[in-house]
């Protein structure tokens, strides 16, 4: 660790967390001792902290108080993470209809923040200082598992034109103290994938941040344009918010020359999980407990895909308890060959949108299409729009290599996948924007699981 990074880890950036009222510090502290627990006492304390926290939104919070009691559940007689059961599932719907009753009595200061809606609901919500400390120092011991720190220089590629527009001046200078870079997600012309390479190899940086969609398009263009940098000193590539494919991490680590770190998470369920050096997708287990559930709402068995439903401990001002995420993971079974007693995820599967329903009823996820589209040559940008049953879109943006049997081939393949009546319509065009956070989907449907060939239309 150099000087400067030690500067900024251990004295500018604690005290900036200080004056924001946050106590990430300390958390983060904490977290890296309770990281190496035996399982034994990292559920015991899991427990106790789910019982406090139910406890205190059963008091303070309108919208439990009144469950609470109408249910009869008694939160003083929990005492580990399967008592959740008895409780019903929060979504989406439910954070809009009641917004101000999640408020607590009494509250500290909340921000408002919004999701950007990629599976058509967006939605509006709060945080108070506990969870954004918690949310804090959980990604900063991340961080900290792959030899980097606050204060090395990094390069982020993020951020919705909101996120952008709002970096003031104070935002700005602290970005600038803790060397971190931050180029648009969302404008990824040839142009600026130019710029943006340009950039990596002036900054030198010792760790990226960004979608993987967004990190793997920039590393396509290098190598496409014989820009090495694999020379960089980049120590490794921390990815999100999407789900990322093995061929999105082969690529940026060859590129960069680094490996990839995968992360789980949501604006609005928090940092859910983190990959360790030792490949596994440790769940910041500390303050959230993860559920994974079939579509009755009772348990997957471990080593089968469910829903994925979070509660987080550090949210008692603007509760998520028993949140649905939309996405479907895997949760695993076996400790890590780290040491850390945190649980695994062995698997994010994607948002239940990235799966397609075939006319049969079938449910299969999107790579069951994406394979076909990704090894055409000449296809340089694809989006996969199953908008009913009976329809699916597939946008194409292509270059020269691309030959008119491409379109042939898509439409035989998907045919063979979702049904042979199904109308598979390929359609070239410019440009796939993506969406205004910065992310890019491959695939979109609006078919939910369930669907039945007796549907007809399209929509």
């Amino acid at each position: 660790m150099s000087l400067y990074t030690a500067m900024c880890s251990r004295v500018l950036f604690p005290l900036h967390e200080r004056i924001k009222g946050h106590d990430s510090l300390a958390l983060r502290v904490r977290l890296e001792k309770s990281q190496w627990w035996a399982a034994e006492q990292l559920a015991e304390e899991r427990g106790r902290r789910l019982r406090e926290f139910l406890v205190t939104i059963g008091q303070r919070v309108p919208y439990y108080r009144e469950m609470f009691q109408r249910l009869g559940f008694d939160p003083r007689s929990v005492s580990s993470c399967d008592d959740l059961a008895a409780l019903p599932l929060l979504d989406k719907r439910d954070v809009r209809a009641n917004g101000e009753r999640l408020k607590a009595d009494g509250h500290g200061p909340l921000t408002r923040y919004n999701t950007g809606g990629s599976s058509g609901e967006p939605l509006i919500f709060f945080m108070g200082k506990g969870r954004k400390s918690h949310d804090v120092a959980a990604k900063w011991r991340a961080t900290r598992w792959w030899d980097v720190d606050i204060g090395d220089r990094e390069l982020v590629v993020w951020g919705s034109p909101v996120e952008l527009g709002a970096q003031d001046r104070i935002r700005r200078l602290r970005d600038g103290l803790m060397r971190s870079h931050l180029l648009p997600a969302f404008e990824m012309s040839l142009a600026n994938l130019d710029r943006f390479v340009a950039t990596i190899c002036a900054v030198r940086p010792a760790m990226l941040f960004g979608y993987p969609s967004s990190l793997s398009l920039i590393a396509a263009h290098a190598r496409q344009k014989n820009v090495e940098l694999r020379n960089l000193g980049i120590k490794v590539a921390f990815v999100t918010s999407e789900k990322l494919y093995d061929e999105q991490r082969a690529l940026i680590s060859e590129v960069f020359g680094c490996p990839v770190a995968n992360g789980y998470g949501a604006r609005d369920a928090g940092f859910i999980a983190h990959e360790c050096p030792s490949g596994s997708l440790h769940i910041s287990a500390e303050d959230i407990i993860v559920e994974t559930l079939g579509p009755d709402g009772t348990p997957s068995a471990r080593g089968a895909p469910g829903e994925i439903v979070v509660t987080h401990l550090g949210t008692a001002d603007f509760p998520f308890l028993r949140y649905r995420t939309g996405d479907i993971g895997v949760l695993g079974d076996r400790p890590c060959a780290c040491g850390r007693g945190l649980p695994v995820l062995d698997e994010v599967q994607g948002r239940t949108t990235d799966f397609v329903v075939a006319k049969d009823g079938t449910v299969m996820h999107g790579l069951a299409l994406i394979y076909t589209v990704r090894d055409l040559p000449g296809v340089e940008r694809f989006r996969i729009e199953q908008l009913s049953i009976d329809l699916t879109v597939v946008k194409l943006v292509t270059g020269p290599a691309f030959a008119a049997g491409g379109e042939e081939r898509i439409i035989r393949d998907f045919k063979e996948r979702l049904g042979a009546t199904v109308d598979i319509r390929v359609e070239r065009v410019a440009d796939i924007a993506n969406e205004s956070s910065g992310k890019f989907r491959y695939v979109v449907s609006q078919v939910k699981a369930g669907a039945s060939n007796q549907e007809s239309g399209h929509g």
